[in-house]
């Protein structure tokens, strides 16, 4: 009873990984790039200045000066940007 437990399990682990492998890891690294924009502080701001301006009919120009790095300037806008047309995406 214990070998066919064990070779369900690495029968289990064998399918997992090369269901993995097949699918070149998109949904692992999606899942990675959205939990590291989640926790970016920039790109959260951005996001949520950008949703307001769009609600305000504020031209969409990011106010890139609230952050002093090239990396957290870049951060904000692509938040900013993601903020404002899913706004507008919305509205149409």
């Amino acid at each position: 009873m214990e070998k066919i437990f064990i070779l369900a399990l690495a029968l289990a682990v064998s399918v997992g990984t090369t269901a993995v492998l097949a699918n070149g890891g998109y949904a692992t690294s999606h899942l990675q790039s959205a939990v590291a924009l989640a926790s970016d502080g920039a790109f959260r701001d951005g996001l949520y200045i950008g949703k307001l301006a769009a609600k305000r009919g504020q031209p969409q120009s990011p106010p890139i000066g609230r952050w002093s790095n090239e990396r957290d300037r870049a951060s904000f806008v692509d938040g900013y940007h993601r903020g404002y047309t899913a706004v507008l995406a919305r509205a149409n």
